[in-house]
């Protein structure tokens, strides 16, 4: 069989149009002819945290999708509630890039936030359609005991007072990492946080239900979590692996709440390999 050979620098910008109308900012990178893999990323976060995966050649073999989620980066960033309270929505961003781009059986890669978005996308349209999923640092379920110590932080980036929501969101930035950022990659993802309007940040509470939806889910599901995680706790991790028939549970260590980011070498052969196992 002719392997179709990666293409270095592949790089296409889409803005896709979702199922209410919303335009979201999408990217490309790697091997068109690859594997599917698309990056979920989090609350008040931006496709830009990607950058080490998207961009790292022991992953161009793969066909690597980022997007700005709903009210987030270049994506479209409507004030009104209703559009980020609705599983239903943040499910139809992801099936209208599955079916806008032709992507068969993606792995769903969700951090922290975007692991509710996973959630959502299967109990709208089920696991039929993908390939694999992949939390990372994610969070599933509403327990107490399963949330780190920012909390009050998150609450604080809500806040209408610029003053208090940049302090606020310079603070929970530095508790996503147990490596610290270089200076130009915390003001590039300082400034992308910024860019998430206080409105949406609250609008984006809603409660996580999904153990019914992991318990049945028949797909190759891997688990990845920083042992210093700060904003969620190592007990989130074990619980969905747990739920999760055959999940697969990765701990990295002296890692925090973004293991892509503090730690892409490693993250990278970690998801390399279990993209390769699917």
């Amino acid at each position: 069989m002719i392997e179709t050979a990666p293409s270095p620098g592949f790089y296409a910008p889409h803005h896709i149009r979702s199922g209410d109308g919303l335009m979201l900012a999408v990217h490309q990178h790697g091997n068109p002819q690859g594997r599917p893999v698309i990056f979920i990323h989090g609350y008040s976060q931006a496709a830009l945290c990607w950058a080490r995966q998207v961009e790292d050649p022991a992953l161009s073999h793969l066909r690597l999708i980022s997007y700005d989620l709903r009210g987030h980066g270049g994506s479209d960033k409507p004030l009104d509630p209703a559009h980020y309270q609705e599983g239903c929505r943040w499910a139809e961003d992801v099936r209208a890039i599955m079916d806008e781009l032709g992507l068969a059986r993606p792995v769903l890669v969700g951090w922290s936030y975007g692991g509710r978005i996973i959630g959502d996308y299967l109990r709208a349209y089920g696991a039929q359609e993908i390939g694999g999923v992949v939390f990372v640092d994610a969070i599933t379920a509403n327990e107490r005991g399963f949330y780190g110590s920012s909390n009050r932080l998150m609450k604080q980036m809500t806040d209408l007072s610029p003053a208090t929501a940049i302090a606020a969101t310079r603070d929970f930035l530095r508790r996503c990492v147990h490596v610290p950022m270089d200076a130009e990659t915390f003001e590039t993802l300082l400034a992308a946080n910024m860019m998430v309007p206080p409105q949406v940040r609250a609008a984006m509470a809603r409660p996580a239900d999904y153990d019914d939806l992991l318990a049945d889910l028949d797909r190759p599901a891997l688990v990845v979590h920083g042992r210093q995680d700060q904003v969620i706790a190592l007990a989130m991790a074990e619980h969905i692996a747990a739920q999760v028939p055959g999940a697969r549970l990765a701990l990295m260590d002296e890692t925090g709440h973004a293991p892509f980011l503090e730690r892409p070498d490693q993250f990278n052969a970690i998801l390399a390999d279990f993209v390769a196992r699917t």
